[in-house]
């Protein structure tokens, strides 16, 4: 008996729901059996994540607002995807964006609701620009951007630590490495009193919503799209694959760059190399979570953000360390790969 895989004509629209929840139930089954290995009860562990991510109204702004820079790092990595521009560089762009952000911020002379949109407009700029150079390199030199944007992102860290431990140094830190802030008014506002959830959520929502406009309703995402699917038959119809990349990536660098931006005016106020939990690379699975679609972008980070955040509470209340956090959304990854390869496939005897 041959057993083969037949590409489906059309992917039915139940496939595409069912997928990303089967992955999420078949990581979450795994990795119960390493909670059960440690001793406790998975239902109990996971009871205890739900209830650290939506337990309180304070559980739940953390949980969104951990949510809102994986929303955009996960737009990110889901537009070059769709034309298979591999953005490994998520995280270095995240951080050009926050550094940027702090360094015009701290002395920008400029009325707030006139500062805030070019604050970000900086950081969209950075994280553009970050990716632009890995993009040329494929598209003149045919170098594989897997691997520049991946190193880059050390780099950038590291520049990071140089700047905030050199010229841009908070002399106010107490000999804390941070950079200096961004002036207040230039804070975005809360969202809800009281809480770290800010103004910032809005704006990703909209970002999604603006990208899947683009992607849907455009020519650019017309061609994005074709690209993605076909190059050669893209490029055949006329398409002109470098223009196509090259603004691919612009788009898919400025929203890294506006996710970094967003934290330091949201969150942060100034520049850390520990700011980020991997914000850029939980996007690569939140992105692929969603089917590279932007609505599903949100809904993935929001479940990113809760086993994030919920990890924290299960590990204070039953001893599992919270680095099954990381263990979960690796095998989120793994497992939505596989799901994406059956909805993408049928097999054949």
């Amino acid at each position: 008996m041959i057993v083969r895989l037949e590409r489906r004509t059309h992917v039915p629209l139940h496939l595409v729901v069912i997928a990303p929840l089967a992955a999420i139930f078949t990581a979450l089954l795994l990795a119960a059996g390493l909670i059960a290995a440690a001793g406790v009860n998975p239902l109990m562990a996971y009871g205890e994540m739900l209830t650290g991510a939506f337990g309180s109204r304070l559980s739940i702004t953390e949980m969104l607002t951990r949510a809102t820079p994986l929303i955009f790092t996960g737009l990110a990595a889901a537009v070059a995807f769709r034309a298979r521009l591999w953005n490994i560089g998520g995280e270095g762009q995240f951080f050009v964006g926050a550094l940027i952000t702090a360094w015009i911020g701290h002395s920008l002379g400029v009325l707030g609701w006139i500062g805030i949109p070019l604050l970000m407009l900086a950081g969209m700029a950075a994280g553009a620009a970050l990716l632009a150079g890995p993009a040329f390199l494929r598209l003149r030199f045919g170098v594989d951007e897997v691997v520049t944007t991946l190193l880059l992102n050390f780099i950038v860290i590291l520049f990071v630590g140089l700047m905030i431990e050199g010229p841009m140094r908070d002399p106010l830190a107490f000999g804390w490495p941070s950079s200096v802030p961004v002036d207040g008014d230039f804070r975005l506002p809360d969202l809800i009193p009281r809480t770290r959830l800010h103004i910032g959520l809005l704006i990703a929502i909209a970002a999604a919503g603006a990208v899947w406009l683009i992607l849907a309703r455009t020519v650019f995402g017309a061609e994005t799209r074709a690209a993605g699917l076909n190059a050669s038959a893209a490029a055949f119809a006329g398409i002109s694959l470098p223009r196509t990349i090259m603004g691919v990536a612009l788009l898919s660098g400025a929203l890294a760059g506006l996710a970094g931006s967003v934290e330091v005016m949201g969150v942060t106020a100034g520049v850390t190399t520990t700011m980020s939990p991997g914000f850029g690379y939980a996007g690569i699975v939140v992105a692929m979570l969603a089917a590279l679609h932007p609505a599903g972008v949100v809904a993935a980070a929001v479940f990113v953000a809760t086993v994030f955040v919920g990890a924290d509470a299960m590990s204070r209340a039953t001893g599992v360390p919270s680095f099954i956090a990381d263990v979960i959304v690796a095998l989120c990854l793994l497992t939505m790969i596989v799901a994406l390869l059956f909805t993408t496939y049928r097999v054949r005897r």
